[in-house]
């Protein structure tokens, strides 16, 4: 298993990072694959294939961490990438949201 599950939509409430500036302030750190739960369920294989899919955006997946569960917001194509290489970490941008 790459994911520790494969979600369908985001079950957090709308946080306020809106733009990559707000992203940026937050440090990339690496986190498993495995304590990932995804929140689409299907993935675009040109954004998957291509070698600069990260151009125009972050070089880092984003995630939320919410009750304690790291959900995968963006960056499916980079997980999935990274699985395919072997590669059991990730390095993504960590938001935790509190309620």
């Amino acid at each position: 298993m790459i994911f520790k599950r494969v979600g369908d939509g985001r079950p957090y409430p709308e946080h306020e990072l809106t733009t990559a500036r707000d992203w940026a302030a937050i440090a990339p750190r690496q986190v498993r694959l495995s304590d990932l739960v995804t929140t689409k369920r299907t993935l675009d294989l040109d954004t998957l294939l291509t070698e600069d899919s990260t151009f125009y955006g972050d070089l880092f997946a984003h995630v939320i961490q919410y009750q304690g569960v790291m959900y995968l917001e963006d960056g499916l194509h980079r997980a999935v990438r990274a699985a395919l290489q072997q590669r059991m970490m990730l390095h993504a941008r960590v938001y935790v949201l509190d309620e």
